[in-house]
């Protein structure tokens, strides 16, 4: 169990900011940061991340998903989300619902933008898009 978050019967808190930050493994971290503790909270059911996408990129690519369905909100910054072709304005503590089939990729205002990701946890139910939104 990570440093900092403490179990009992029922529960596990976790500051998320004490997870790895996976982004600087894959190539990524000039882009984003991107945390997911899932395992760390001993989360069965509930997929989470937590990814602040520096100003001006984007993630590395898009995705969508077979039957899982998530729910983005933006905690900090301001940015777009690409949905399906469609270019979506996001501000702080805009929530947005996005339903499994649709592709969808965030790219960051010139202040960045800080996005908390959850929805079921659903192994290999995802699919990387990489040429979506260039």
């Amino acid at each position: 169990m990570a440093s900092g978050s403490q179990q009992g019967p029922d529960y596990t808190r976790l500051n998320l900011l004490e997870v790895e930050d996976l982004a600087p493994r894959f190539g990524y971290g000039e882009l984003l940061a991107a945390r997911f503790p899932g395992g760390a909270l001993e989360a069965r059911e509930t997929g989470l991340s937590l990814q602040h996408l520096r100003p001006g990129r984007k993630q590395p690519y898009g995705h969508r998903h077979e039957r899982a369905e998530e729910i983005y909100v933006v905690l900090e910054g301001s940015g777009r989300v690409c949905l399906d072709g469609e270019v979506v304005e996001l501000q702080r503590f805009d929530a947005l619902r996005v339903a499994p089939q649709v592709a969808r990729r965030f790219e960051a205002g010139p202040e960045g933008m800080t996005l908390l990701a959850f929805g079921p946890r659903r192994q290999g139910d995802g699919e990387v898009l990489p040429d979506f939104w260039p």
